[in-house]
Parts: structure tokens; C-alpha cells; sequence
């Protein structure tokens, strides 16, 4: 049977539809309508208390739509929104795209969840290391993509080899609780990782396998003294204790025996509360579940003109929307959509319009941003938010 995944041309050719798209596209091709349409998409709420959240999956979208005749404005991806903000809008006769709605949505719904989930980590963090842990829990055909949002959202790293292979990075990584295992000896395990691993990796010991972190830390210490980077302490729940008490213990210890370079590395259950909550002691966090699992954007994607003129089922909003933001105060509006500028109604400045032609009749009008530079277009707007 092989894995339970749609090839990348099943995607492309419509097949992963709902149902409904095919039936639609069948009733409408019987009677010969096919009108020119413009659907948007937008989420009305965002997950948990998210007060905003990162715009992502973009590259994706572009490949699916890549030879369609439609017309595409978007943000720019890693665009923060906010909820209610169009994201995107879509131009073209109904009967050439309709049928990828399903698509459309999956892969921005996902994408932008998993970058705002490790925007939020990194924006406890801050200049404290977050790696990407989380692939692990999720069907390997997906690692790539959710790594690829995570680093995009702001971790500094990914684990799994395909994907920093697909985002133009060295993969990151500790050393394993089954290597302690397999030796039966912390110190022959710190030995031999160290003999095995090319030099330029950084040595991050885990200590905490057989014993108390703070002898686990100076077993690793004395074993690798200056080549030691970090202690990873990835304990147990059922161990934990008091965790912060734990990790300021093995901190204290370190320091006295001269291993102040060495840094602390928590993993194990993290998420930005944890992480606010760690701060004054941890120096890094592999964060897993929290990242990969985290809850999908529930963006939708309606009609909102026909033939060029307003129409939206209720409760949506007629007209094709500009979204536009002042760089000068951050003041936030939305008109119909218009070419010319529009001036803030805060400070009188002028608004920008977030809003990009991006694809026009099968033609890319924009190149695609590297991952590290997305990331870093991220990180200078997460420095003017809170989580």
C-alpha cells in the first residue's frame, strides 16, 4: 500500500478536493456558467488567545497555482495579521481554481499555525536559542513542512536532516538518551560522542539518563571541559520536582567549578509559558510538540465579487479589500481595494498597502524570499508584539 500520502501530482491536479468542489464544478459545466470571480481569505477568530498570528505556506500556494489563469495578491510571506485581515485574494473564472480551495486552505491553514506556535516560543525566548524538536510527532511526509514554518517563525534550528537539506541549513542536534543506554556509562557515552562527531558540532551533553542533573552536568563537564557548549536536561515529568529549582542547582555548580561557558539546554514538554517561566536560568529550548502540534489558522475562502462587482453570501464582506498599515505609528485599515495611497488616520502619515500582486495569468510577479530571509523579516516584527 506504500504511505498514506497524495502525490505531489494528485495534489496539483485537483484530486485532494472535498467532494462538494467536484459537484459544484460538474453542475456548473453541464449548464455552461463560468463566472469571473474574486475570493478572499481571511480568519474571522485566531486559536487560543493568539492576538496575531504569522502568514505562511506561501511558497506552497504559489506552486499549486503556478500555470492557472488567476490573478493572486497576498501578503508577503511571514507577514504578521491579525484576526479578520485578508491574507490573500484570488481572481479568475470560478471554473479554473475553484476546485483547489481545499488546497488552498490546507496549506496555509497548517503552515501559518505552525509558524505563529514557534513565533510565540521565540518571542518568550528571545535572544535564548529555540530549536525545532517537534517532527517526530507527526507523519515523517510532513517534516519538512513543519520544520520549514517553524524556522520561518523564528527557531534558530531543525532537527531533521530533510528538512534544514530543504531550507539551506545544518540540522541541529543534541545526543540521545538510547546512546547513554546502549553504553551503560554517561562518561563513555560523552567520550565516544565526542570522537565520533566532526568537530564543528557543537557538544550538548544529556545528563540525565541514569542520574541526578547535577552529577550528570559534571560528569560531562569533566569529560569535555572546553569542548562542552551546553547540558541538555530533558527530565521526566514524573522526576521533575521543582524543574526550576533543579535546573538553578545545576547552574550554581557549574559555575563554582569553573564551567561558567557551559549553557543550559531544556527540552522536554516546553511551550512559551514554560519558557517565560525559564528564562532566568535556561539558555536554550528544543521545543517538540508544542510547535508542531500547534492548532491550524481556520482561514476560509470566500467569494466576495462577481464579475467584477461586490457579492458575498452573509456575513462576509462584500469587495475585494486592501489591507493597509503605517510604518510610522502601526495603525492598521481596511478599504476596498484601490490603487492610489492611503493616508493613516492616526498620524497622517502614509499608509502602506500590504497587499501584493503576486501572480498575474499564469505569471509569477515575484520572486520567492529565501527561508532565513522570511525568518528574519519575522524577527523584526516580533520585536513591536507580545505574545
Amino acid at each position: 500500500m506504500g504511505f498514506h500520502i497524495a502525490p505531489e501530482e494528485h495534489i496539483k491536479q485537483g484530486k485532494v478536493t472535498d467532494v462538494y468542489f467536484e459537484r459544484v464544478r460538474d453542475a456548473l459545466r453541464k449548464k455552461g456558467i463560468n463566472p469571473l470571480v474574486s475570493m478572499e481569505v481571511r480568519a474571522s477568530s485566531l486559536p487560543r488567545d493568539w492576538q496575531w498570528s504569522v502568514f505562511a505556506g506561501l511558497e506552497e500556494l504559489m506552486e499549486l497555482v503556478d500555470g492557472l489563469p488567476v490573478s493572486l495578491r497576498v501578503l508577503p510571506e511571514g507577514t504578521l495579521f491579525k484576526a479578520g485581515e485578508p491574507v490573500l485574494s484570488m481572481t479568475g473564472k470560478y471554473l479554473d481554481f475553484g476546485i483547489y480551495e481545499t488546497a488552498i486552505l490546507g496549506l496555509i491553514c497548517q503552515a501559518s499555525g505552525i509558524a505563529t506556535g514557534a513565533a510565540r516560543c521565540k518571542c518568550a525566548a528571545g535572544e535564548r536559542l529555540v530549536i525545532s524538536f517537534g517532527a517526530r510527532r507527526m507523519h515523517p511526509a510532513l517534516a519538512p513542512m513543519i520544520e520549514r514554518n517553524a524556522f520561518i517563525g523564528g527557531c534558530d534550528g531543525v532537527a531533521v536532516i530533510e528538512s534544514a537539506e530543504l531550507i539551506g541549513e545544518v540540522p541541529s542536534g543534541t545526543m540521545s538518551h538510547t546512546l547513554v543506554l546502549c553504553t551503560q556509562d554517561e562518561r563513555l557515552a560523552f567520550e565516544i560522542y565526542d570522537e565520533a562527531v566532526d568537530p564543528g558540532v557543537k557538544r550538548v551533553a544529556l545528563v540525565d539518563t541514569f542520574q541526578d542533573e547535577k552529577f550528570g552536568a559534571l560528569y560531562a563537564a569533566e569529560v569535555l571541559g572546553e569542548k562542552l557548549f551546553a547540558v541538555r536536561l530533558d527530565t521526566p515529568g514524573s522526576r521533575r520536582g521543582d524543574f526550576l529549582r533543579i535546573m538553578r542547582e545545576v547552574r550554581w555548580e557549574l559555575d563554582i567549578r569553573g564551567y561558567d561557558h557551559v549553557k543550559i539546554f531544556i527540552s522536554g514538554g516546553i511551550d512559551e509559558n514554560k519558557i517565560l517561566e525559564y528564562n532566568s536560568v535556561a539558555d536554550a529550548y528544543g521545543v517538540g510538540t508544542h510547535i508542531s502540534n500547534s492548532p491550524v489558522v481556520d482561514f476560509s475562502m470566500d467569494i466576495v465579487e462577481l464579475e467584477g462587482k461586490p457579492l458575498a453570501k452573509r456575513g462576509k464582506e462584500s469587495g475585494l479589500k486592501q489591507l493597509w498599515a503605517c510604518p510610522r505609528c502601526g495603525f492598521r485599515v481596511q478599504t476596498l481595494y484601490k490603487e492610489s495611497s492611503e493616508t493613516c488616520h492616526e498620524c497622517g502619515g502614509a499608509a502602506e498597502g500590504l497587499l501584493k500582486e503576486s501572480y498575474k495569468e499564469g505569471q509569477r510577479l515575484t520572486a520567492t524570499p529565501k527561508p532565513r530571509d522570511i525568518r528574519s523579516f519575522v524577527l523584526e516584527q516580533l520585536a513591536t508584539v507580545e505574545i
